[in-house]
């Protein structure tokens, strides 16, 4: 997961099939952006929905971030470890 193309990017890793620009946006002095809402409805995004900002560094600074939906994020960390916790719960 560690590799990052020639380009150096922490995003091109081929675990997640490669990243791919789907705006620009740009963050204002409070520190908000906004979503384009062809963005918005392609990815199911609705006002008051919850996502996670995940990010990546390299060489100790934050060089990529994403956003998942929080109800992605569940089911991914439950895929992960739900198995993890039935093999550590007693059996019987």
């Amino acid at each position: 997961m560690r590799n990052r193309g020639k380009a150096g990017s922490c995003c091109a890793t081929p675990t997640f099939g490669g990243c791919k620009v789907e705006s620009l946006v740009t963050v204002d002095d409070r520190g908000q952006m906004v979503l384009p809402k062809e963005l918005r409805d392609r990815a199911g995004i609705k006002g008051g929905d919850k996502l996670a900002v995940i990010g990546w560094e390299k060489e100790g600074k934050v060089c990529c971030l994403s956003l998942i939906k929080v109800e992605e994020l569940s089911t991914m960390v439950k895929g992960v470890l739900g198995p993890l916790m039935g093999d550590l719960l007693p059996k019987g």
